[in-house]
């Protein structure tokens, strides 16, 4: 038996990539699925190739009543909701301000922080009132970028410290009956796309000529993990068995980007 044996756990941005991923791990770990999707092609997908075992809602999850849509189809689907999984997100392909077009950063702020840090509180809104009833969690995706400068530009790194801010808020806001937590994930070939206000909509994160390479070469560990190997933090917080006294907390996955040696030198 898995640790999320009939459990409820709702993922936005499940069509791809980490949230892919952590569909499949927590469908081994014998949870029951519900997914927000924006791309209407993977969510007839996973429609296809789950079937019954993923209630899958097609919709932005920058759109509130999305959101709500999502809640209720899980629920209706499958009877309540355990944990729900903000992870939905874009990026800005490190964009810095010297290459930024100075008309174009508004649309693009607002664009990326619509989806990385509004989408996720209209997620957790929206699933709040069903996740009392459980003393449930949330766990946001967040990434290295909420901790370091350099893994994205300006908009995406200050969204995911954003992001960082979230969960504490929530944490306290939510306790005792709900659990806000966070992972924080490395570099990894996933699809993750572009903004259209940059007309980076059609790029897409693993068509990036040396990505993998570059990543082993800058973390400590020296390998480039797959999305699945991201998955392990998100079901030890969604368990209560595991982490029933974390709160607030955001797990670093980023292969020991905290632990860089700054200087040569010393064993």
């Amino acid at each position: 038996m898995g640790w999320m044996e009939n459990r409820v756990v709702l993922i936005t941005g499940a069509g791809s990539g980490m949230g892919k991923a952590l569909l499949e791990r927590f469908l081994a770990e014998g949870a029951k699925v519900g997914v927000l999707e924006f791309s209407a092609d993977k969510a007839k997908q996973l429609k296809t190739e789950f079937g019954d075992q993923v209630s899958v809602t097609q919709g932005n999850v920058a759109n509130y009543a999305d959101n709500q849509a999502a809640v209720e189809a899980t629920v209706a689907a499958f009877g309540k909701l355990d944990t729900f999984i903000g992870n939905a997100g874009v990026f800005d392909y490190f964009q810095s301000v010297n290459d930024l077009d100075g008309d174009a950063i508004s649309a693009a702020f607002d664009e990326l922080f619509s989806v990385n840090v509004k989408g996720y509180l209209l997620g957790a809104k929206a699933a709040s009132a069903e996740l009392k009833k459980t003393r449930g969690s949330i766990i946001f995706t967040v990434s290295n970028a909420g901790f370091y400068p350099g893994g994205g530009g300006p908009i995406y790194t200050a969204s995911k410290h954003a992001v960082i801010g979230l969960i504490k808020q929530l944490g306290q806001e939510l306790a005792p009956e709900i659990r806000v937590n966070g992972v924080a994930p490395g570099g990894m070939k996933t699809e993750l796309g572009g903004l259209n206000a940059m007309g980076m909509a059609d790029q897409k994160l693993d068509s990036m000529p040396g990505l993998e390479e570059m990543i082993e070469n800058m973390v400590p560990l020296q390998f480039a993990p797959k999305p699945a190997d991201y998955c392990g933090p998100y079901v030890l917080l969604a368990s209560p068995e595991n982490s029933g006294p974390m709160t607030g907390v955001t797990i670093n996955t980023d292969g020991g980007l905290g632990v860089i040696r700054l200087f040569p030198g010393g064993e």
